[in-house]
Parts: C-alpha cells; sequence; structure tokens
C-alpha cells in the first residue's frame, strides 16, 4: 500500500486537472486515483478542492487564484481577477496572475493601467520620473504634454491720448491688448504680456466746446451737482424755526381771545359828585 503525499505548492500554482502531481497515480486500467483528501463535491466554484490547499481547479470560465493567509496559501476560483492581478485564460485553466511590484492594477504583465504610489504612468509603464519633454501630473499620477501659454491676436491701436484728451496735444500714448486663451503647466512658457504702450504723434488741433478730457468733464460734472444741491437747500435765512409745544401755543391763543374779548367790551362810566 503505498502513502500518497499531499500536493506540492508548484501543483497548486499550475491548478490544473492534467497536472502530473504525486497526488494523482495510476491504477488499474490506466485511470487516475485522487488523493484521500482531494474532494470533487467542492462549494465556491471549485471544480476540485482540498481540506487544507482549497481550490485545486475551478469550474469553466472562472479564474484561479492563490490568496495568502498569514504564512498558508489556499486557492479560490473567481469570475474576475481582483485589484492587482490580471487574467489570463488557457485551454485547460483561467488563472489570475499578480502584476509588477510597481503596478497597482494592470492589463496584463507589460501593460499596467494604474501605478503604485511614488511612481508615474506613461504608455503602460511605472516610472520615478517622466521623460524629457513631459511633466508630472501629481493628480492623475500620469506622465502628461507639457502645455504652454497661449494668448489671442493683438487688438487695434487705440486712439491717440494724452491725459485722457483726445485733443489739445501734438504727442500722446495708444494702446492695444489681448487675452490668454490658454494658461500654462508646471513646466510650460509662461504668458506674455497682455497690454503694449506706445507713443504717437498726431496733428494738433483745438478742444471744442464740449470737447474736454475726461479730467475735465469730471471736474464739470462736480460743479454741476455742487450748484444742484446748493440750489436744493431752502432758503430759511431770517426765520427762526418754532420750539413752542402744542400746550404753548394754545395757552397763547387763549391769552389772546381774552385779550380781544377785554378790548371789545365797552366801558362804564364814572360820574364824580363834588362836595361844595
Amino acid at each position: 500500500m503505498k502513502n500518497y503525499e499531499d500536493p506540492p505548492e508548484s501543483c497548486l500554482q499550475e491548478a490544473s486537472s492534467q497536472c502530473e502531481c504525486p497526488h494523482k497515480r495510476r491504477g488499474h486500467g490506466g485511470k487516475s486515483r485522487l488523493h484521500p483528501n482531494v474532494s470533487q463535491g467542492c462549494q465556491g466554484g471549485c471544480a476540485t478542492c482540498s481540506d487544507y490547499n482549497g481550490c485545486l481547479s475551478c469550474k469553466p470560465r472562472l479564474f484561479f487564484v492563490l490568496e495568502r493567509i498569514g504564512m498558508k496559501q489556499i486557492g479560490v476560483c473567481l469570475s474576475s481577477c481582483p485589484s492587482g492581478y490580471y487574467g489570463t485564460r488557457y485551454p485547460d485553466i483561467n488563472k489570475c496572475t499578480k502584476c509588477k511590484a510597481d503596478c497597482d492594477t494592470c492589463f496584463n504583465k507589460n501593460f499596467c493601467t494604474k501605478c503604485k504610489s511614488g511612481f508615474y504612468l506613461h504608455l503602460g509603464k511605472c516610472l520615478d520620473s517622466c521623460p524629457e519633454g513631459l511633466e508630472a501630473n501629481n493628480h492623475t499620477m500620469e506622465c502628461v504634454s507639457i502645455v504652454h501659454c497661449e494668448a489671442s491676436e493683438w487688438s487695434p491701436w487705440s486712439p491717440c491720448t494724452k491725459k485722457g484728451k483726445t485733443c489739445g496735444f501734438k504727442r500722446g500714448t495708444e494702446t492695444r491688448v489681448r487675452e490668454i486663451i490658454q494658461h500654462p503647466s508646471a513646466k510650460g512658457n509662461l504668458c506674455p504680456p497682455t497690454s503694449e504702450t506706445r507713443k504717437c504723434t498726431v496733428q494738433r488741433k483745438k478742444c471744442q466746446k464740449g470737447e474736454r478730457g475726461k479730467k475735465g468733464r469730471e471736474r464739470k460734472r462736480k460743479k454741476l451737482n455742487k450748484e444742484e444741491s446748493k440750489d436744493a437747500i431752502p432758503d430759511n435765512k431770517g426765520l427762526e424755526p418754532s420750539r413752542e409745544t402744542p400746550e404753548q401755543r394754545e395757552n397763547k391763543d387763549k391769552q389772546q381771545q381774552k385779550k380781544r374779548k377785554l378790548q371789545d367790551k365797552p366801558q362804564k362810566s364814572v360820574s364824580v359828585s363834588t362836595v361844595h
């Protein structure tokens, strides 16, 4: 009677029903015999399993992956590979393989889709610094193209002015402006000035009435406002505001009425007799 040993880890990694491992022995008639600890009545998507090692093979379309629990590894069967692994389908097994050490998620062993902290993604590779001509985006953790500043075309030159006026001078200045369309990235070229001023010469002409400069218009506006404010104040010169209370006015009216009654009352004649 031969003693059967537990399946080695190399066989678990292969996890194939066709794996020629010590736990499968050829018996009578050329048929394979399973290890006494291997069962075909498994749960969780396993086709064959072990009480100690978990899944040894998976049902169709499921992926086999080894999960570490402490110092022990067990096989599990999943419908898709977990984060940090990529899936590969073979004729006899579908298995999950771990991504590279600097890769957090990947499409296959040569193409990373997200890098671990401290690395920048560029064309499926994880780099600690970006190539020349690219810059690191610390938000997306990717190497991106350097964006330079972009400005619009210049506007036409403004009329020639001096101290806000367009007349009464020969030499003045004129200005033109432009807008920033695209702001630069961290390593991009800085934006140019958005305004330019240059000297200009015009034929001197006298300022007509009402053709004042900005400062002149402001002085005129202030003068008009001052005159309007002065006209709006009523002329109370010579008038003293009444400070009598209603009771005082009532008493005053009563006294005036009493005085008028006394004036209207006829006076009695008084006869004076003379004693001889």
